[in-house]
């Protein structure tokens, strides 16, 4: 199946996974998808993910975090940058989701980095998605 936005896919699996309280998703591999994912675990949003072969086709598996009362870590997931309608900002006006509280997912001239780590190295790009 040819997907025409990868990445609004992952999200939609994340979220329809966390809604059901699954405790892992799998994905189809990307080496994109791969470095969101590994800024998810560096933010504290899963617990951990791994790449496996299923069906002899690379997948990433995400093993989902959940609070003491069972309430999802993630609780909201928004594609910002569409093949659509794609948004870029500059270092200085790199947002800050829901204060500060949330995380922005950007992809840079550096790679993909989280909106602290743009920040920090001072550098714009495209902003892929929010997650809170």
């Amino acid at each position: 199946m040819i997907l025409s936005d990868p990445i609004s896919d992952m999200l939609t699996r994340i979220r329809n996974a966390n809604m059901a309280g699954h405790n892992k998703v799998q994905i189809p591999h990307s080496r994109m998808k791969s470095e969101i994912a590994r800024i998810l675990k560096q933010e504290g949003y899963i617990k951990d993910f791994t790449t496996e072969k299923v069906e002899g086709k690379p997948t990433l598996v995400l093993f989902l975090k959940y609070s003491n009362d069972l309430k999802p870590v993630i609780q909201g997931l928004r594609r910002v940058s569409r093949p659509s309608c794609r948004h870029y900002v500059t270092s200085s006006s790199i947002p800050r989701v829901l204060g500060g509280i949330g995380l922005a997912i950007l992809s840079t001239s550096s790679g993909i980095l989280s909106d602290t780590e743009a920040r920090k190295v001072r550098v714009g790009g495209e902003v892929l998605c929010y997650i809170w």
